[in-house]
């Protein structure tokens, strides 16, 4: 038998994301609200799973007037925290470029030299490229700058190495091009 304590926080939780979602709850959504706030419990979720489906079918029979009305009854303030939980996330989103408005379209690009492969820094530098990119539905260039190899010697692994990172942290290029000296090449 499963505590009503138990069965309580899967209600708030299905409450919670019905409310977020047009009144219709998830499953994975519900599960992952409650095992937030109860981690201690996640060696249980094979039991769990089939109390926290009938909860969610529960939910989901009500319309959204009734969802809200219980949840404030059960848990006033509730819905106010998670509203401030989630503005608080929008504020970690990328600030507004400046003077955006004045160009047709936002295009960034990632330009290493593949001598060798990412660091932190370059890493962070070619995530906000991308985001930025995506942000304003612009373009992402990943141009590859051979451009003085005196100082620094392209090596044919960096090329990979590079694009499976950019790979490995989402960043998809739309365009890839590769400058040696003077010259440019499309990939």
């Amino acid at each position: 038998m499963v505590e009503p304590e138990i069965r309580e926080l899967l209600l708030k939780a299905a409450l919670l994301n019905a409310i977020k979602h047009g009144g219709k709850a998830k499953l994975g959504p519900v599960l992952g609200g409650f095992f937030s706030e109860r981690p201690d419990l996640r060696p249980l979720a094979k039991q769990l799973i089939p109390i926290a489906r009938e909860v969610v079918e529960e939910v989901n029979k009500m319309d959204l007037p009734e969802q809200k009305a219980l949840l404030e009854e059960k848990w006033p303030g509730a819905l106010e925290a998670e509203e401030h939980e989630e503005a608080e996330e929008r504020e970690k989103e990328l600030p507004s470029l400046p003077n955006v408005e004045k160009y047709e379209r936002v295009v960034t690009r990632f330009a290493p030299n593949p001598d060798c492969v990412l660091h932190l820094g370059s890493a962070r530098a070619l995530v906000l490229s991308h985001d930025y990119a995506r942000m304003y539905k612009g373009l992402f260039y990943l141009r590859f700058e051979d451009t003085d190899p005196r100082t620094k010697s392209a090596r044919l692994e960096f090329y990979d190495a590079i694009l499976e990172d950019l790979e490995w942290l989402g960043c998809r290029p739309d365009k890839v091009f590769i400058q040696e000296g003077i010259h440019l090449h499309l990939l």
